[in-house]
């Protein structure tokens, strides 16, 4: 399904533009329910446990979300666009990095 058009490029860039935590939480409180946005936020975490390798019994266990959804996740972890890869990826180097300005002291 192609969804992308001008509109849909509008929001990248509006989301883009955001620069802080609480900037993103108000303009995703503006134009999502907050059902939307904790639904987002829990397929998120679930991307991120199966990419540490946990088993669907713990991730159920942990979040309460269904085996089909945890393989609606799963499946695009393998089979998708690469987005939860690169914002995983991208979000655990930020870490390394601030475990290493930590080390050092900064």
């Amino acid at each position: 399904m192609e969804y992308r058009n001008q509109e849909t490029d509008a929001l990248f860039d509006a989301i883009l533009a955001l620069r802080t935590r609480e900037e993103c939480g108000n303009f995703l409180e503006d134009i999502c329910t907050v059902k939307e946005i904790l639904d987002m936020a829990q397929r998120f975490a679930v991307a991120r446990m199966l990419s540490e390798g946990k088993s669907y019994t713990e991730i159920t266990r942990q979040t309460g979300m269904s085996a089909a959804t945890i393989s609606r996740v799963n499946r695009c972890l393998k089979y998708g666009t690469g987005g939860y890869q690169t914002a995983l990826q991208r979000l655990g180097g930020e870490e390394d990095q601030e475990e290493g300005s930590q080390k050092d002291g900064k």
